[in-house]
Parts: C-alpha cells; sequence; structure tokens
C-alpha cells in the first residue's frame, strides 16, 4: 500500500578548522578554479576518505586512502601545494 521511503546514505568527515595561514592560499586557489575537497570512498566500507582535485573543470582523484583523523591534513597540504607552485606573486 505505501512505499517506504529509502534512506540516504551518507557520510561525514566533520569539521576541520583552517590551519593558521591558509585561508589566503585557499580563497587564491579557489580564485583560480584549484578546488580540494574531501569526498567518500564509497567502495570501502570502514570510512576511508579521498582527496578530488578539480583544477579548471578537470578532476583529479588522489588514489591514497585517508583516515577522517588524516583527510583534511592532506587536503591543507595540497592547497599549500597548489598555491606555492601557481602562485608567482609571492
Amino acid at each position: 500500500m505505501f512505499q517506504k521511503k529509502q534512506r540516504k546514505v551518507s557520510r561525514s568527515a566533520g569539521p576541520s578548522p583552517i590551519p593558521i595561514g591558509y585561508s589566503k592560499m585557499i580563497q587564491w586557489c579557489l580564485d583560480n578554479s584549484i578546488a580540494v575537497c574531501v569526498v567518500p570512498n564509497w567502495d570501502m566500507s570502514d570510512g576511508n576518505w579521498k582527496i578530488e582535485i578539480r583544477i579548471n573543470n578537470k578532476v583529479h582523484v588522489d588514489p591514497t586512502n585517508y583516515t577522517v583523523a588524516n583527510v583534511h591534513e592532506k587536503m591543507y597540504e595540497y592547497y599549500k601545494y597548489y598555491y606555492d607552485k601557481y602562485n608567482k606573486t609571492t
């Protein structure tokens, strides 16, 4: 008679404060079409995470599996890497 709504599956890596000094680098990357984000690795059921990097609408995925404890740290490392690599005004 009534269909039960299917529950949406989601996963959160939780909040992560931006390290001191990284706001400028992150904003520069976003202004220059470079975005780094944390995405769930749905192939793994134990809560592993991947890092997705978008540069000018091209998507690259870091093949390493990260835990919730270290995924944000790696995301900020990528932002710093791309800022240092492409920002020639520093």
